[in-house]
This record gives structure tokens, C-alpha cells and sequence, in this order.
């Protein structure tokens, strides 16, 4: 996801290639013509501790903490990061040389991003291969996808949901972000160059011009999203994301850190301070209140959260910022500097090792543990990998290997020959083990067979339109869905009507048999925002009862007022009876918090509590988490008659 970890750190880089940084091994491997330059770009501590805070907030939300929703802000933070430092060193580069090396600055590019990532991707892979070859499937084209930086434009392609996403997640879904930024590498220099030149020594004109695109970026980005759908387009395109980068790059046109001098006055070192401090708060408000599916988020939110850390960052990179010595302390510094690693690893470590089912809430144990996998892979992969790469040591040691005498040459055909056979042995493992396609179905009710066919659907519970069980049975046997009382009478469903998406679907013949008469409507990926259209519909038709059974959230959230407008649509209704949601995402707490206040607002809305009855029952789960196996599926049946027949 996230480049701006390494491009802070290019930062110091450039320190290192010109002589400035504070390591004495590092002046001393400092060639003649790279000792100190007065214009090369000086290291900003503060900047690591911003990092360290983004990285620390997608963490969060990545494991799906209810108190920072919000924590995939930190994606959008290190944007701003990356766009205002990569352009603060090319433009370094080009009022010392009145040019830019990009043949040089590519290279560098690659061995900082490249190492560290092919050991990820490899790591997943092998992973996948030998416990979990339910992932195999979508890592085929994640794998290709990653390595050559178009994830986000894979997964828009192919429609995978950020957001929405069912059943063994990739272990590479994260990685779409650093595809975004790399492509913003590949053209940048060549267009900032044509900028520079067009502009002369109006820098002024070009930052105007910047934000003028970064603007363009934002509105594509609140033109483009439809409220309660999936927002995975705006979220993962280059387009409507690039306004975060560029006004990142219009600060440093306007703020070069080269530039900055400390012997400012008091007054101005408190105004830093106070600004500096007041982003940050805002930055927290957003990252503590926001939600995934908002559409504040996508309408301002984004570019809100850009600018705060826009003006953020332009006080840390300030010499005479004592906030920037806060953050700059050395626990952050450390989690900064290794912020690209935690990025790589955090999410397969998660993916990998929680469980797809996982009713008994969080489990601080596994957590911890996964932190601190994360965190000490992150701090192998700095100290084995990056630096070695980074500093050319790993270079200077395939050299010496490479030029050893007698058996360079054998060597170099071996490890030629290696690499060629481990690829080509991953890609056929992969191939190999990845489930035949009729095995692949992503969750219950996606195939549904005709009407009385009897199959099931792939969670195993009868798919709509099958044959439905005995009243009150399930294949024969005598555990009766509502066996606390006695079967409901013939007809007893008719006035109620119950809509929903898949999980209504796992349910139907279910609920059929035990409410004759009743009207099931569910549909695979239904949204609460296609409700009120599905109302006027059914009413139309005649077939909307005066007890209402909403079953909708699974997909995604929705907004008060969405609910509001379907509440309204039900006008004609006597009794509403929204069921809550129990679904492995980030979206959960916002569903169930949103159908609670229903209540308050309309006398006739009660709320079904499905969250605390199905609490400590993975046996109710399919594999994907969400949809339901036959004992879930009697569960939710029962809970649903048993409220229905209370008056």
C-alpha cells in the first residue's frame, strides 16, 4: 500500500549519496565526488515519526479494531508523505544540476521497493502452496500484478472489492497502493521536468498548477462515488487518488526543506507548533470517526485528511518545529524507518493466521502475536534486506561471488538456472493447486438451483427455490426450527414480507416452511440503497405485507439516511423488524450502530439482535464467515419466528 515509508526514506538516502548523514560508516564510504553539496536534502526525524503513526493506524484497521475505523487514512498520509519528499529531492537534484538523472532515480527506485517486496511475495506464495491452497486462485493474477505495480487497476478491472471481499482473502490485496505511487514514479520526473521548464523561476505558477490537478483528482474522486455501493473504484484508481500525491508535491514546490532555516522568531516556532498540533488532532478526529463506506469520506473527507497532513508536514519538515523533535523521538524514528517492511508484512500476517471464522470476537493473544510477527519480519527485512540493497553491500557481496575465479561462470549459470526453475516451479504449484473453477463459488447462494431441485448451495444449506424442508424439520430429522413451540399454522405468513441478500437466500426455504405464505425477496450483493426501489416494486405487485423483515448490511454499510428513505417507502408498514449483521469486516459495528438508532426514530423499528445470538457459534458459519450452514441457518430461522409470532 504504502511508498511513502521509503520515499522518507530516500530522504536519508540522499543524505548517505552526498555525505550528510550522521552515520561516521556512512562519511566514510562517501566517495570524493559525493561529498557534502550545499542544496542536498537533509533528514527530517519528525517526517519518521509521522510514518510510524500512519503505519500504526492502518495496522489498526487492518485488524479490524472498532476505535480506529478510520486507519486506512494512513494510506492517504503517506501519499502526501511520498509526493512532498520525492519531489523535494528531484527538485534538489535539478537546482543543482538543472536536470534530472532518470535513469538513476528509477534505479534507485527499484532497490529500494523491489527486494523487500519479491521476499513478501515469495513468502505468500510458498505459504499458500503448503497450508492454505484456497488462495492460490486470485493470487495467479495478484502475483503478476504486484511484481509489475498495476494491483489497483487489476482489482478494478476484475471488480475484487476492497471493501466486500468474501471468503480466503490475498494475502497480496494491500499492495495495490504501492502500485498507485509507482506509477505516479514512472511519469512524475518527466512531467515536473516539462513544469519546471515551462514555468522557469515561477514556482509560484507550478504549485498553482499542481493544485489545480489535485483538485481535478478530488472532484473525479466525489463524481465517480455513489453512495452505499462499493467504493473500491475511487478507492484503488490512480486517478482519483493522485490528489493526495500532488499536494504533497505542490508543498515542496513551494516549502523545499533545503531551504528551511531555524533561526526563526519565537512567535513564528509557536505558530509551527500550534498549527502543527492542530492537523494532528484533526488528523486523529478523522482516523477515530471515519468509516469505510461514508460518504464524507469520499467528499471532502480524503482531501481534508491530505491537506491536514499537507500542513503537518510542512511544520515537521521545519528545523525549528519542536512538535517534529516530539515525534521524531526515537520509538517512532525506529517504527518509521522500518514503516515500508511493517507495511509488506502487516497483512499477510493477519490474512494468514486469523481465522475466516471467528465468532468469539477479538482474540488479544493472536493479535499480540501478530504484532510482534510483524514488527520483528519488518526489522529482519531493514537489517537483511533493504539496507543491504540500499547501501550497495549486497551488490559489493553478488560481485565477489560472481567474479570468484574458476567457478564464476558455472556459478552464474547455476544461479540463472535457479531462478528460471523456481519461478516456473511456484507457477505450476500454484497452477496445480488451485481448486478446480466449480469449486471456487465465493459464497452461499450464489448458485441457485432451479425450484425443486433439492441441491444446496455451497455453504451447504438449501439455495433458494430448492426444495424446501418438512414444516418444522430439516432432511428428516426431528429438530424442529422453532421446537420450542409448536409449528405455526398453515398461512400463518401471509401479510409479512422479508427482504435481504444472500443471507436471506441461506434462509428462505427455511423460514418458507415454517411461515407459509410469507414473501421471501433476497438477492446475492443486495445494498440497503437498492431497498426502497425493491419496496416500490413489491408494492406494486401487491406483495408487500404489513409486518416488514429487513435483512440487509451484509455487503456494506449505509447511511441514516438511506434507511430512513426505505423506513419511509415502508410507510404502510405496522411493524419493521431489522435483523443486525454479523460479518468479519470493518463495516460490522457501523451497520449495527446504524439500525439501533432506527429504533429511536421510528416507533414502529425493532431491531433483531442475530450479532449476540450467533456470538461463539462458528459451527453457524460457512467458510467465508458470513454465510450460513445449516445450523446457522435453523438458528437465524428460529430467532426470526420467534420474534415474529411475539405481538
Amino acid at each position: 500500500m504504502i511508498n511513502g515509508q521509503y520515499a522518507g526514506n530516500e530522504a536519508k538516502s540522499e543524505n548517505r549519496r552526498y555525505g550528510m548523514e550522521e552515520s561516521p560508516s556512512s562519511r566514510r564510504q562517501a566517495s570524493a565526488s559525493d561529498r557534502p553539496k550545499p542544496h542536498a536534502s537533509r533528514y527530517m526525524p519528525g517526517l519518521d515519526g509521522l510514518r510510524a503513526l500512519a503505519v500504526l493506524a492502518v495496522i489498526a484497521y487492518h485488524l479490524h479494531t472498532e476505535w480506529a475505523p478510520g486507519g486506512l487514512l494512513g494510506v492517504t498520509m503517506f501519499f502526501v508523505l511520498s509526493g512532498y519528499l520525492i519531489t523535494d529531492i528531484l527538485l534538489a537534484q535539478w537546482d543543482r544540476t538543472g536536470r534530472f538523472d532518470m535513469k538513476d532515480f528509477w534505479i534507485r527506485r527499484a532497490k529500494r521497493l523491489l527486494p523487500a517486496m519479491l521476499t513478501v511475495v515469495l513468502f505468500a506464495v510458498l505459504w499458500s502452496i503448503l497450508f492454505d491452497h484456497s488462495r492460490l486462485p486470485a493470487m495467479l493474477g495478484d502475483v503478476p500484478a504486484a511484481l509489475l505495480y498495476y494491483s489497483n487497476w487489476w482489482s478494478i478491472f476484475h471488480q475484487v472489492s476492497y471493501f466486500q471481499s468474501f471468503g480466503p482473502l490475498s494475502p497480496l490485496g494491500h499492495l495495490w497502493s504501492l502500485a498507485v505511487e509507482e506509477q505516479f514514479y514512472i511519469f512524475w520526473p518527466i512531467l515536473l521536468g516539462i513544469g519546471l521548464i515551462l514555468a522557469r523561476k515561477n514556482r509560484g505558477k507550478l504549485a498553482l498548477v499542481l493544485a489545480g490537478l489535485a483538485l481535478a483528482s478530488a472532484l473525479a474522486m466525489a463524481i465517480m462515488y455513489r453512495p452505499g455501493e462499493d467504493p473500491s473504484r475511487v478507492y484503488y484508481g490512480t486517478d482519483t487518488r493522485l490528489f493526495s500525491l500532488l499536494i504533497g508535491a505542490a508543498l515542496a514546490v513551494v516549502w523545499p526543506s533545503r531551504k528551511l532555516k531555524t533561526n526563526i522568531s519565537k512567535s513564528a516556532t509557536k505558530t509551527l507548533d500550534v498549527t502543527a498540533t492542530i492537523c494532528l488532532i484533526v488528523i486523529a478526529i478523522l482516523i477515530f470517526k471515519s468509516n469505510d463506506y461514508g460518504t464524507f469520506l469520499y467528499r471532502g473527507g480524503m482531501v481534508l485528511l491530505s491537506l491536514a497532513t499537507t500542513i503537518l508536514v510542512a511544520a515537521l519538515a521545519h528545523p525549528a518545529c519542536r512538535l517534529g523533535r516530539v515525534l521524531g523521538a526515537k520509538p517512532l524514528r525506529w517504527i518509521g524507518a522500518r514503516s515500508y517492511g511493517l507495511y509488506l508484512w502487516h497483512y499477510p500476517v493477519i490474512v494468514l493466521t486469523t481465522p475466516l471464522v471467528n465468532t468469539g470476537g477479538p482474540n488479544m493473544t493472536r493479535i499480540l502475536l501478530q504484532l510482534l510477527a510483524s514488527f520483528a519480519l519488518a526489522a529482519l527485512s531493514y537489517r537483511y534486506i533493504e539496507q543491504p540493497v540500499r547501501t550497495g553491500k549486497f551488490g559489493e557481496w553478488w560481485r565477489r561471488v560472481m567474479r570468484a575465479p574458476e567457478v564464476g561462470r558455472k556459478r552464474r549459470w547455476i544461479a540463472l538456472g535457479s531462478s528460471v526453475a523456481l519461478v516456473l516451479v511456484l507457477g505450476l504449484a500454484m497452477k496445480g493447486f488451485a481448486p478446480p473453477a466449480e469449486a471456487q463459488t465465493p459464497y452461499a447462494g450464489t448458485d441457485v438451483p432451479a425450484a425443486g431441485s433439492g441441491e444446496t448451495n455451497a455453504a451447504g444449506t438449501p439455495a433458494a427455490g430448492a426444495a424446501a424442508p418438512a414444516q418444522g424439520t430439516q432432511g428428516g430429522a426431528s429438530t424442529a426450527v422453532g421446537s420450542a413451540d409448536a409449528p405455526l399454522p398453515a398461512g400463518t405468513g401471509i401479510g409479512m414480507t422479508a427482504i435481504g441478500d444472500s443471507v436471506m437466500l441461506d434462509i428462505e426455504p427455511y423460514l418458507t416452511a415454517e411461515l407459509p405464505g410469507i414473501k421471501v425477496d433476497g438477492l446475492v450483493g443486495r445494498q440497503m440503497s437498492q431497498a426502497p426501489a425493491l419496496v416500490d416494486q413489491l408494492a406494486a405487485q401487491g406483495q408487500i405485507g404489513t409486518t416488514i423483515v429487513v435483512q440487509l448490511g451484509t455487503n456494506g454499510s449505509f447511511t441514516d439516511e438511506q434507511l430512513n428513505e426505505l423506513l419511509t417507502k415502508l410507510s404502510a408498514a405496522k411493524r419493521i423488524i431489522l435483523v443486525n449483521t454479523r460479518v468479519p469486516r470493518p463495516w460490522q459495528s457501523v451497520v449495527n450502530d446504524a439500525l439501533s438508532r432506527a429504533t429511536s426514530r421510528d416507533g414502529r423499528v425493532e431491531v433483531l439482535d442475530w450479532y449476540s445470538a450467533s456470538a461463539g457459534h462458528d459451527d453457524y458459519f460457512a467458510r467465508d464467515g458470513v454465510h450460513l450452514m445449516p445450523a446457522g441457518a435453523r438458528a437465524y430461522t428460529q430467532l426470526l419466528v420467534e420474534a415474529l409470532k411475539k405481538d
